[in-house]
């Protein structure tokens, strides 16, 4: 960088520079304190001295920062700008760096709005539940809604149960055993046919495989669906339908087994109670 006594013909002062180019002075300071653009003289007094080809590095780097390029990019790649491929090389991957953006913030704006319902919802404010509900969110769990439904019992029980992988996994042979009961429904096959006595026996089983054989958490898991409202309506109509046509069937299934899993002797009480399951 050379020094000058005075301000020589061609030369700016930074205040001169930065009103040229609708920046603060600061702005200048700073790029110069990060090494991003720098005068090209200085006076003896200490003055950054700047030239009109200064001004087109201050131009490229103001046009890349109004793009989204942060300032590291900046000095990194500005150096290797000297034809129009290598500019349209570095505009292709900022588009597509863009992109990923978008489409990661439009993820966040609909957990944002999904998780408000749920608030709301929830008549109650519980971070804990909330990180729960964000969780399965992220994870792309569509049955996320039930969390507000769930008790702190038995939220640490799905916890201590259930990594993110045996989850899901859990979760859609669930959702698979629901749809092949409606289609039982649907077609009206009877409950005391084969093929929906065997639908009960793995409804049963998967309710086992949940609770891991504790018959308390039975009146928690009897009370989903019953709060209606949001994006869960439909499974609560999917629901309620399989529970209609499911109940009945555990109960022949209870009987024909001689099970009865709600306690005390043969099938009667437990038949009643399972209607909900």
């Amino acid at each position: 960088m050379e020094k000058y006594r005075a301000i020589p013909q061609g030369y700016m002062t930074v205040g001169e520079a930065a009103k040229k180019m609708g920046v603060t002075v600061r702005t200048l300071q700073y790029y110069d304190k990060e090494g991003l653009f720098s005068p090209s003289a200085e006076s003896e007094g200490g003055r950054r001295l700047y030239t009109d080809k200064d001004l087109i590095t201050l131009h490229q780097i103001l046009s890349l920062k109004s793009l989204g390029f942060s300032l590291e990019d900046i000095r990194r790649r500005l150096p290797s700008l000297e034809t129009p491929a290598d500019v349209a090389n570095v505009l292709t991957e900022q588009a597509d760096e863009m992109r990923r953006e978008i489409e990661r913030l439009t993820e966040s704006l609909t957990a944002i709005q999904q998780l408000r319902a749920e608030v709301l919802q929830m008549q109650t404010v519980d971070f804990k539940k909330y990180a729960d509900i964000i969780a399965n969110l992220q994870m792309k769990n569509e049955f996320y809604f039930l969390i507000k439904h769930f008790d702190d019992t038995m939220l640490d029980h799905i916890r201590r149960k259930f990594d993110e992988e045996s989850g899901k996994a859990f979760i859609n042979r669930f959702s698979a055993l629901n749809k092949r009961i409606l289609k039982l429904k649907e077609s009206g096959v009877p409950q005391d046919s084969a093929a929906c006595q065997k639908a009960a026996e793995e409804f049963w089983n998967m309710v086992m495989e949940f609770t891991d054989g504790n018959m308390s958490m039975l009146p928690k898991l009897m009370e989903f669906g019953q709060t209606g409202g949001g994006q869960q309506d439909e499974w609560q109509k999917d629901q309620a339908a399989v529970n209609e046509y499911i109940g009945p069937a555990l109960e022949l299934y209870f009987s024909r087994t001689g099970m009865n899993p709600f306690g005390g002797t043969g099938g009667g009480n437990g038949s009643e109670s399972c209607d909900h399951c």
